[in-house]
């Protein structure tokens, strides 16, 4: 834990992007696992687009418009549980090590953050129900610089906040675009690679991989 800082991304890295989906599988109906891959995959392809258009909307609009196309695109999936799975996506599951693992972290001295791509009311709601408040220093939402990571200024912002070094962050996540964002920026950067997928990006590589947060412990 030789790190100052600690930054997390938060959907897929602290807290499950699916368990609104899995929350509701019963009366979303037998397709529900694909209606979530879309759901994510189409989500995280707005932001993209949208940053290399200039032409932003905000991360709980473009939730909202993945969520639409993913209904279209599985049309056995139970359209009428449309809000429920957006009620459950501001209370989304955090994974089962995170609470701990960030709380020994700032019992070791570290400071910790979020850096997302969700907006602020997104991540206020999913740190206040998931009980992380007294684990987190602060939560870092793009919104402010309307573009998405991995636009190098979204990275700039931890760094510029707290007024540190580039060396002195390890940041995490699981989205291993993001970690490539991350190292392109400067930062020391563990993938956490929850699912086992193939690395990429190999010319952005990250310092370590672990399968969960509780890696972060070990070294």
């Amino acid at each position: 834990m030789a790190h100052i800082c600690y930054v997390f991304d938060a959907y897929g890295t602290l807290f499950d992007v699916h368990s609104a989906v899995s929350r509701n599988a019963k009366e979303v109906g037998p397709e529900s696992a694909r209606l979530s891959e879309i759901w994510r995959n189409k989500q995280l392809e707005y932001t993209w687009t949208r940053s290399g258009m200039h032409q932003y909307k905000d991360f709980w609009q473009l939730t909202q418009e993945a969520l639409d196309f993913a209904f279209a695109a599985v049309p056995s999936a139970n359209i009428a549980k449309r809000q429920s799975l957006l009620d459950a996506y501001m209370t989304l599951d955090c994974y089962s090590e995170v609470k701990s693992v960030l709380a020994k972290l700032k019992d070791g001295g570290a400071r910790t953050g979020i850096l997302s791509n969700g907006s602020p009311d997104m991540l206020n709601s999913a740190v206040r129900s998931a009980g992380l408040e007294e684990v987190l220093d602060e939560s870092f939402s793009i919104h402010p610089l309307m573009v998405f990571k991995t636009s190098p200024e979204t990275y700039r912002m931890v760094t510029d906040h707290w007024k540190i070094e580039r060396s002195a962050v390890s940041f995490q996540s699981s989205n291993r675009w993001d970690i490539a964002g991350a190292a392109a920026f400067g930062f020391d950067c563990a993938w956490i690679n929850r699912t086992g997928q193939p690395d990429e990006y190999t010319d952005l590589a990250p310092t370590r991989v672990f399968k969960d947060l509780n890696g972060l412990l070990e070294n």
